[in-house]
């Protein structure tokens, strides 16, 4: 594990003196100094506090994000198609949720992780499941609680799948791609026509619209244009070859033993709520489940107190580690 290396402050010598009653600017500057040489940053709300990368099995660069409590359990959060950890900003705000280790990272083809240039390296679901493990044995985190949005969902299912769920406290999909099969998704394919284009125009604009699709109420101007912006950095290859990746959920759901919790907006247009619900209950019907009536695809985002609330709820009953 590769942990992004702090500022490196120059050595004072010991003949450099201080007046007593320095001037007020010397003084800010006095104190701007001592803050420096003590490691201490301003932090942004709801910015990453520790940011380091891991390495996959197969050698992908994975960014890592901590915040909150270090000290806390903790909850690790995985992104959907086009995402990025700035997905979880409202998260990691959340007074609900201050008291747990937020642990954010941006999946493979995705913001500043690496992004291979092999097909099969984004339709091997197994790979997706790597980058989490090599996530949680780089953070060191204990019996964490998996948060997947959509695509996380699936890279939590496969990951079940090829390590089971011994060293899990809890899962939580949010509108969760349970499998990527028709009938459990929304039809949408001028959006995945358009994603898949090379077409610089045609890809962009698709980029926007398949945004657009994932809220009933969308973001402001300026957290939707962050959003895009984002979505836009993701890998064009990546992007046309993860509806061919492989998804264990057979395998899986019946095999998982720690709690599951499953989250969906009613007007999702991108997942069948109810379907996916359906799927999921019928492999395993320990599965407990709460639908947003007024959210669709994000309901982190668009209800996003009442969801830092259910999540910091089902936390509490998940055993610490």
């Amino acid at each position: 594990m590769t942990i992004v290396s702090g500022r490196a402050v120059p050595a004072v010598s010991n003949s450099t003196r201080f007046s007593r009653k320095p001037a007020p600017f010397a003084a800010f500057l006095l104190a701007l100094w001592l803050a420096l040489i003590a490691g201490v940053t301003a932090t942004p709300a709801g910015a990453a506090e520790k940011s380091y990368t891991v390495t996959s099995a197969d050698g992908v660069a994975i960014a890592v994000q901590e915040a909150g409590r270090a000290d806390g359990q903790p909850i690790v959060f995985i992104h959907g198609l086009l995402g990025s950890h700035l997905n979880w900003e409202k998260q990691l705000q959340s007074a609900a949720l201050s008291n747990y280790r937020l642990i954010t990272f941006d999946l493979r083809g995705h913001g500043v992780s690496g992004k291979p240039e092999s097909a099969e390296a984004y339709r091997d679901g197994r790979l997706w499941a790597g980058d989490l493990r090599a996530v949680l044995q780089g953070a060191k985190a204990r019996k964490p609680i998996l948060v997947g949005w959509s695509l996380g969902g699936a890279v939590i299912t496969n990951y079940v799948a090829a390590y089971g769920d011994d060293d899990l406290g809890g899962l939580v999909y949010v509108g969760g791609v349970v499998e990527l099969k028709p009938d459990l998704l929304q039809p949408q394919p001028k959006a995945y026509a358009g994603l898949a284009s090379q077409d610089l125009k045609t890809h962009l604009d698709a980029v926007r619209d398949f945004l657009s699709l994932c809220f009933e109420t969308q973001p402001d101007r300026r957290s939707f244009e962050r959003l895009l912006a984002n979505a836009a950095t993701a890998s064009w290859l990546m992007t046309r070859s993860v509806p061919s990746m492989t998804v264990s959920a057979a395998d899986a759901l019946p095999a998982i033993k720690v709690p599951v919790l499953m989250l969906y907006g009613e007007q999702d247009a991108l997942v069948k709520a109810q379907a996916s619900l359906a799927r999921a209950k019928a492999l395993n019907p320990a599965i407990r489940s709460t639908v947003y009536a007024k959210s669709g695809h994000a309901p982190f985002l668009e209800e996003a107190d009442r969801f830092n609330e259910d999540l910091a709820s089902f936390s509490k009953t998940v055993p610490l580690p």
